[in-house]
């Protein structure tokens, strides 16, 4: 069987990168997690007021969609962010609202909106799941 790849959109935050790899290996059954890091990407997809950043993650991203044919996405926000300091309920608007603007490029794949909670637990916090749809 190929090994399959899965892809996360996450926060530069070192402390979430272990969980997050772990939980989407998990989730998706895949060996590989191509790890896509921003300072709050939550935040950053969901205004999308800085373009170049948007324009950057979905440039990534779309690699390892077509050329790892990843099978989902994950966005994901998390507790103590430098880059999107807002308390855990904005957080998690943003992470839905990611989701929804990811699934607007990548709409065959699942995809996913993740939290880190203070004790570096990973929640699925938003989803849609293609595959589950009639």
């Amino acid at each position: 069987m190929p090994k399959q790849f899965c892809t996360a959109i996450s926060c530069m935050d070192g402390r979430i990168q272990l969980p997050v790899i772990a939980y989407l290996q998990d989730r998706f059954n895949a060996e590989f997690v191509d790890v896509i890091t921003e300072a709050g990407p939550n935040l950053i997809l969901a205004t999308r007021e800085r373009p170049e950043l948007v324009e950057s993650i979905l440039a990534r991203a779309s690699i390892s969609v077509n050329n790892h044919h990843s099978v989902g996405i994950a966005v994901t926000g998390h507790h103590d962010c430098a880059g999107n300091p807002a308390p855990e309920a904005e957080q998690v608007v943003h992470v839905g609202e990611a989701v929804d603007f990811l699934q607007q490029h990548y709409g065959e794949l699942p995809v996913m909106g993740l939290w880190v909670d203070e004790k570096w637990q990973v929640y699925e916090v938003h989803g849609r799941h293609p595959e589950h749809e009639h």
